[in-house]
């Protein structure tokens, strides 16, 4: 059975990705590794610190350490430390956005991202201008933070953040796809595609469909 650790700096992260897989990919043995001090710790500053590094780092031989044959990392503002993971294990390792943000390259035109942690705006948006620029594709990101949805969230008023992200998604008249940048809010997708025809992408569902296929490819025999 594969194994597959999820690295998550907030609980909020923790059910939307056990949906993705149990709709998409119920196969693999899951473990959650919570850290929740992370996303505390991020918002304090503007960089990410050596000691965050460092932590990620610890993260991802803990994983080597159990057995796994992949890590998906859920957390949004840790691009360059979930890089320097993926240099030193051998082993795929996917970046939370980044299979969201292949499919959102792929529409092109004007991409609009919603947010609820401010932190992950700025390096979210690095990260898809890079991605677009690897791929020679022209998609621009506009990008929109939902203020309170997260403070609602965290307080379990799951109907009230929906209801926030769905109101912000007005001020993304006009672009061709919505991505929501939180693997939390994955859930107010159903509500957004209530009231808009262009294409909503989660990054759970997204990064679930990309690590079957990547690992798929990994023990496929090559072809004759």
């Amino acid at each position: 059975m594969t194994r597959i650790a999820l690295v998550h700096a907030t609980p909020a992260a923790v059910d939307p990705i056990k949906a993705a897989f149990a709709e998409a990919w119920p196969e693999p043995d899951l473990v959650n590794l919570l850290d929740d001090s992370l996303s505390r710790d991020r918002a304090l500053t503007p960089e990410l610190t050596d000691g965050i590094f460092r932590r990620f780092d610890a993260l991802g031989r803990y994983a080597v350490s159990f057995g796994a044959e992949a890590i998906l990392f859920t957390c949004s503002a840790f691009g360059p430390a979930i890089e320097r993971v993926a240099r030193s294990v051998g082993m795929p390792v996917l970046k939370p956005n980044e299979a969201m943000f292949a499919e959102a390259i792929s529409i092109g035109g004007t991409i609009g991202m919603l947010a609820t942690f401010e932190p992950s705006i700025a390096s979210m948006t690095e990260e898809f201008a890079e991605q677009a620029d690897r791929a020679g594709a022209s998609a621009k990101l506009k990008s929109v933070l939902v203020p309170r949805a997260m403070a609602a969230l965290q307080a379990g008023r799951r109907e009230e953040h929906d209801a926030l992200v769905a109101e912000a998604a007005a001020k993304l008249a006009g672009c061709d796809a919505i991505m929501l940048a939180q693997f939390s809010m994955a859930p107010a997708a159903q509500r957004l595609r209530g009231q808009t025809s262009i294409p909503v992408l989660t990054s759970p569902a997204s990064a679930v469909a990309a690590l079957k296929n990547r690992l798929a490819s990994a023990v496929s025999p090559p072809s004759a």
